[in-house]
């Protein structure tokens, strides 16, 4: 049985018996983790910058391919630098101090490594890594909160910071407090767009006159257009039935189109066809999305037996995206209009019970990355906004800091508890570092007391990863 120290207790063993256990070099240790992350790191961010390239739609120019190639080179070379650096700060603190501790075995040459790959990166990215980190360090902090019986899982709490989060993001956006003097928008209200749709949205190009007129032009459309459906009489009664079904599609849509609308609305048509309109139109991306994942991700089973399409295709899950973002939009949409039809204005302060209540809809798809993505997200844009609007202090590099802070929680708990960590962030440092994180010896570490050894072996267990270091011609037994 091992005895328990205090998280304070060094332990003196060499980087040899801990870090680096197949290879007595600090030096070799240090090169191979370098080499081995590079050919990681040029994998992925080839992938990354190839498929940016193909989604811009157009044949790329001679400067285009040129910034894709350095950026392609300056990505690899930060995170390269991060496999290196955690190797080079953790053999160098051990010679330093002579021994390890709780907070030199991973958290601090983490820190510092870090902090010096993310200067390597392109400042324009450095904001999206330091959300990402942030994301799955807030995640792998709560699951070490739970784990040690400190706080208790809340149902649908993942429910509760999507609708929070949301909602204000949602304010900000009726607002008109996210377009800023240059007219550069952040990307997370382009989304917001597409899924409440563009008049929600506040802007002094539009006005509720013209989309009046539009309404009336448009409902002034005979119901019954015989003249376009007219077709010389056919023998097909499927034709017919085809096009009688479509005929009556059409009059049910404009007499829907033609309903009570409230002045204080500003979109076109009628509330319960834009309410119907936006669970539709969102059902539909959402199903598309899924279906499409469910392919490329199926897709060696389906080449293998086309027959087992169906099965992939036909589950319950298919539908969870769609049902999700339909039903978020049918009911923001929806609110909105019923809070308008009430008051008779329109107030960016509707957004905020409106997001609360189609926040149920996330019910349908609780994923506890987009929930956390859209915290941290609805976090970084209220401090945009609180230092334009000179509420808060700018903090010169809280980025950077927040980026390395998150990243050393990460290998923290990789290296000492990692049954709390994501397993597929898990799976990205067993890649990047050719088996190298789940390779060093824990054991030593089992004397403060989280049963780090046995974690490992529970974790390698349900990530399917292995110990042993790639590309080393003598690897350990």
């Amino acid at each position: 049985m091992v005895h328990v120290h205090s998280k304070f207790a060094p332990i003196h063993i060499s980087c040899y018996k801990f870090l680096h256990p197949w290879t007595e070099s600090c030096l070799e240790a240090i090169v191979g983790s370098y080499l081995c992350a590079i050919i990681d790191s040029l994998r992925i961010y080839t992938t990354v910058y190839m498929l940016a390239l193909i989604m811009k739609g157009n044949v790329p120019s001679k400067e285009e391919i040129k910034r894709t190639l350095f950026g392609m080179l300056q990505s690899t070379a930060f995170l390269s630098a991060n496999g290196m650096g955690f190797t080079l700060f953790g053999c160098l603190l051990r010679r330093i101090l002579g021994h390890f501790n709780f907070i030199t075995v991973s958290a601090l040459p983490s820190f510092l490594a870090n902090f010096f790959a993310i200067l390597i990166e392109r400042p324009s990215r450095r904001v999206l890594l330091s959300l990402y980190v942030s994301n799955v360090a807030t995640e792998t902090v709560w699951n070490m909160v739970v784990s040690r019986k400190w706080v208790r899982p809340t149902k649908n709490g993942v429910v509760i910071i999507f609708s929070t989060s949301i909602a204000i993001l949602l304010a900000y956006f009726k607002s008109g407090l996210h377009r800023k003097d240059n007219d550069r928008v952040d990307s997370m209200f382009g989304v917001l767009r597409l899924i409440v749709g563009p008049y929600e949205e506040k802007s002094l190009l539009r006005s509720s006159d013209a989309n009046t007129f539009y309404r009336e032009q448009t409902g002034n459309i005979p119901l019954s257009s015989g003249s376009r459906w007219s077709t010389p009489r056919s023998r097909n009664n499927t034709y017919r039935l085809v096009t009688q079904a479509l005929r009556i599609y059409k009059r049910l849509i404009n007499k829907i189109k033609c309903l009570n609308r409230n002045p204080a609305c500003p979109h076109p048509f009628s509330c319960v066809y834009y309410t119907l309109q936006g669970f539709c139109k969102m059902a539909g991306v959402g199903l598309s999305i899924q279906v499409a994942l469910s392919v490329v991700f199926n897709l060696k089973s389906i080449l293998l037996s086309p027959k087992s399409m169906k099965s992939i295709l036909w589950k319950k899950k298919t539908l969870s995206l769609a049902l999700f973002l339909g039903g978020f939009s049918g009911l923001f949409r929806g609110i909105c209009c019923i809070l308008r039809q009430v008051t008779g204005t329109d107030s960016a302060y509707y957004a905020i019970p409106a997001a609360l209540i189609a926040g149920i809809a996330f019910k349908q798809y609780p994923d506890t990355t987009v929930a956390l993505y859209v915290l941290w997200k609805m976090a970084q844009i209220s401090y945009s906004l609180g230092i334009d609007k000179g509420i808060v202090p700018r903090i010169p590099g809280f980025t950077i800091f927040l980026y390395c802070l998150s990243t050393a929680i990460l290998f923290h708990t990789a290296l000492l508890e990692p049954v709390n960590l994501r397993p597929s962030y898990w799976k990205f440092l067993h890649s990047i570092s050719a088996g190298r994180v789940a390779s060093m010896n824990r054991a030593p570490l089992d004397v403060w007391g989280l049963e780090t050894s046995k974690q490992l072996v529970e974790v390698l267990k349900n990530t399917h990863t292995q110990q042993g270091v790639k590309y080393y011609v003598s690897n350990f037994s």
